[in-house]
């Protein structure tokens, strides 16, 4: 089975806690579905029922007794039903697909912050189930510091049954954010990395160019 379907249009959303990528994803989707161009909109963790209980697990803050290695292999057994369940069949549909996280959050939170080696989760996503890759990448960049500002305001208003990353040290978050960067680098065919300062509107607005100049290029789904 191939990686990826031909000519597939596959969109993730990239970033440490607090960097906005949930809230531009979902403006992205607004802005997509007003101009009428169809496309599927999907999370990590998550987007199957499967999926969901594994979010419940994995981002609970009770579970502090978690291992890096069994939170690996819960994100990559989620990640195999979404691909196979939600992911693949619309990409072969020819549907734009945009997902908030996918395996470079792996790469970058168990990879770079638990100290798992990277090139064990590669081999993990050399699995035919899990081989599927992005065609795009946008990756929502901020400090460490004042990304995790953003996070702990946010939980206020929020259940706080998904906060067990927020919940780990400034050195994490910091080799999180590193991780993804030397990615950015390694990749700069795939990777769009976008300053996430400033508004929200102002961010949105380098998302939306980031996306036009992949539609005009891979072309929008008829």
């Amino acid at each position: 089975m191939s990686a990826t379907p031909r000519n597939s249009r596959f969109v993730t959303f990239e970033g440490i806690e607090g960097s906005g990528k949930t809230t531009q994803i979902q403006m992205l989707s607004n802005h997509l579905e007003e101009r009428g161009i169809d496309h599927l909109l999907t999370r990590e963790p998550g987007g199957t029922p499967i999926g969901d209980q594994v979010r419940r697990l994995v981002l609970d803050p009770g579970n502090t007794a978690m291992t890096p290695t069994c939170e690996l292999l819960l994100y990559a057994a989620a990640r195999a039903q979404h691909i196979e369940q939600v992911i693949r069949p619309a990409l072969l549909a020819g549907r734009l697909v945009l997902c908030d996280r996918f395996k470079d959050a792996t790469m970058a939170y168990q990879g770079s912050g638990r100290g798992i080696r990277l090139d064990l989760i590669d081999a993990l996503h050399g699995l035919d189930t899990l081989s599927i890759r992005p065609d795009l990448t946008i990756l929502f960049d901020i400090e460490a510091p004042a990304a995790l500002q953003r996070a702990r305001a946010r939980d206020h208003t929020r259940s706080r049954d998904e906060t067990r990353f927020e919940q780990e040290s400034l050195e994490f978050h910091q080799r999180v954010r590193s991780g993804y960067l030397e990615m950015a680098r390694q990749e700069p065919g795939r990777f769009v990395v976008v300053d996430a300062r400033g508004t929200v509107e102002e961010v949105h607005h380098r998302v939306v160019g980031a996306m036009d100049r992949f539609l005009t290029t891979r072309g929008a789904p008829e």
